[in-house]
């Protein structure tokens, strides 16, 4: 019983102390940085092709994330009970999903500008100076925070990190080479790609305490 409260307590104070981070990396980083780093960005990169491609790696996520479920679902029925493997494929699934639902209904809530004009003449801070939130506003002008693909990259990462321990260069890798992408390309500002990265890493391990998938190797 003693073991199992310090357990608990060291895992309360784990969680507070990054909601502690949280609450104070993104509003320093939206009040400081982020406007210097996309004009930089901007000025001195020039969006290359490669940065713009390292994005990409996102994309197939969400699709292959519900095609999977629909295979475990149809195996459930048949009989098919998953094993340790299977949870972990399952909690990924399941977490990037959540994460990409989340992450679209924040964007609305939060209403933020993107760092360029990307679509229908958006105001933007390159554009025309334009910075801030307008929360509820709608209009894919106003959706920047928080970075969906560093929610998506991250959602998954946040289950095999537990899981997988052995390759967590690998999970530490894929989400830094996305923000890469996407600072490099001004996409989105960094304290989109901060909080984007906060809400799909707690996705991630709520769907892993959910499932309770521990280690798979």
């Amino acid at each position: 019983m003693e073991s199992y409260l310090l357990r608990f307590l060291t895992l309360e104070r784990r969680g507070f102390a990054v909601l502690i981070s949280a609450a104070l990396l993104i509003p320093a980083s939206v009040e400081f940085l982020d406007r210097a780093v996309s004009s930089w960005s901007f000025a001195v990169l020039h969006r290359p092709e490669a940065l713009v491609d390292l994005t990409y790696i996102v994309e197939p996520l969400p699709p292959a994330a519900a095609i999977l479920l629909v295979f475990a679902g149809l195996a459930a029925l048949a009989g098919w009970r998953p094993g340790p493997w299977a949870r972990v494929a399952i909690a990924c699934c399941l977490a990037v999903l959540v994460a990409t639902t989340l992450k679209e209904q924040l964007k609305f809530a939060f209403g933020r500008t993107w760092p360029e004009t990307f679509v229908n003449h958006n105001p933007s801070w390159i554009g025309d100076g334009t910075y801030g939130f307008t929360p509820f506003h709608g209009g894919p002008g106003w959706g920047s925070f928080p970075s969906g693909h560093m929610t998506v990259i991250t959602a998954p990462v946040g289950v095999l990190w537990g899981a997988l321990p052995r390759l967590r260069f690998l999970w530490l890798a894929l989400p830094l080479l996305v923000a890469i992408g996407l600072l490099g390309a001004d996409y989105h500002f960094l304290g989109d790609i901060i909080a984007g990265s906060y809400l799909g890493t707690a996705c991630g391990i709520g769907m892993a305490a959910l499932l309770r998938t521990g280690r798979a190797a």
